[in-house]
């Protein structure tokens, strides 16, 4: 292989590869780069055998190839190179040459026939989603995927679709979010289930790509197309459960808050908060107050006012002041409303005005 490319789309490509990249002790292979050389185009091909990667980049191709270098070696080497515009590369025996006008450096290659391959599934009935839609639709609820459980659905995040909405969901039974995004083609598919972990390397990698994602579904496995990047993921076989009966029909008690209140006055509670994170949230309707409290037998303790507009019955209820916290990035408005359903009923919360994000905490054991 003997190739030359631009010196910036090169970096972009080792750069974005490298976030799939494995690291193997049984298998050395995965920790390489993949890369191939033809029609003047170089691919790099990353995977870690759940998710798997290849990115097309614009080359001066002047002998075909394949061959797998160490991943960080070559990207990390690429990256330093600051006053180069143009980097050739040439492939010979066990070694790859990369120089540039004043560099050059020979790095030891990996065995390419151990590289695993990364499944290819077909366009056929696939849809389209601009990227920040699908980006935006994973981190509004990603944070609340189980991390480590011992249920692979509880770790992973759901992707459904209703009627013109792509339904992005994700819960650890402790709280439930959910990010409903409108799309102009209906999905073929019922319910997939995409790994946390796969998940957060997903908008990781197409938030830096500003065109529509072109998404298709196989057995087993998603694909994502855009900008000359591919990306296929293993999804979970399992079933997520069904949220929507837990969600509370309608609320006895309201409040509605200016988010930059409740930011501020969250983290002046979490000065005292106790190991177990216990938030108190208590509703007076009759005498417009609306409290927050926490306690730390080892510090002490503080109650919070926050201006709000009430309605319905007075309430205290114990809340994980992490998991309360957790969604206020999810949510853009100037405004949230809190509903309430009773003492052992979960907490729905939601931007005001704003359609399309659903919030759900469950409270914890009062004391």
């Amino acid at each position: 292989m003997k190739i030359e490319c631009i010196k910036e789309q090169l970096e972009y490509g080792l750069s974005t590869a490298l976030k799939i990249a494995g690291k193997s002790q049984s298998l050395p292979v995965l920790s390489g780069f993949y890369l191939e050389a033809g029609q003047n185009v170089l691919i790099i091909k990353a995977t870690n055998l759940d998710l798997g990667i290849s990115i097309k980049v614009p080359a001066k191709v002047s002998l075909s190839g394949v061959v797998v270098v160490p991943a960080q070696i070559l990207s990390s080497f690429v990256s330093s190179l600051s006053k180069d515009h143009s980097i050739s590369m040439a492939s010979k025996d066990n070694l790859m040459e990369v120089k540039t006008s004043s560099t050059k450096t020979n790095i030891k290659v990996l065995p390419s026939d151990e590289f695993p391959v990364i499944p290819e599934i077909s366009d056929d009935g696939a849809f389209s989603i601009p990227s920040r839609d699908l980006v935006y639709g994973i981190r509004s609820v990603i944070y609340a995927a189980s991390i480590g459980s011992i249920k692979p659905e509880l770790s992973s995040v759901s992707v459904t679709h209703d009627g013109d909405h792509l339904v992005f969901a994700a819960t650890d039974s402790f709280r439930l979010a959910e990010k409903r995004v409108r799309i102009k083609k209906m999905p073929h598919f019922k319910q997939i289930l995409i790994p946390q972990k796969n998940a957060a390397e997903i908008a990781k990698i197409f938030d830096q790509i500003g065109d529509d994602v072109s998404i298709s579904i196989g057995e087993n496995q998603i694909a994502l197309r855009s900008e000359g990047v591919y990306l296929a993921s293993r999804v979970i076989d399992g079933i997520f459960p069904d949220y929507r009966q837990i969600i509370p029909p309608k609320h006895s008690s309201s409040a509605i808050v200016l988010k930059q209140d409740l930011i501020n006055s969250l983290k002046t509670s979490l000065i005292f908060s106790d190991s177990f994170n216990q938030l108190t949230l208590k509703v007076f309707v009759g005498k417009k107050i609306f409290e927050m409290e926490t306690k730390n037998l080892n510090v002490g303790d503080i109650v919070h006012k926050v201006d709000a507009v009430l309605e319905g019955e007075d309430i205290s209820i114990n809340v994980n002041h992490r998991y309360f916290t957790d969604c206020l990035q999810s949510i853009s408005a100037d405004s949230i409303s809190l509903e309430f359903s009773g003492q052992a009923k979960p907490i729905v919360m939601r931007g005001v005005g704003e359609a399309g994000f659903l919030y759900l905490v469950m409270p914890m054991n009062q004391s």
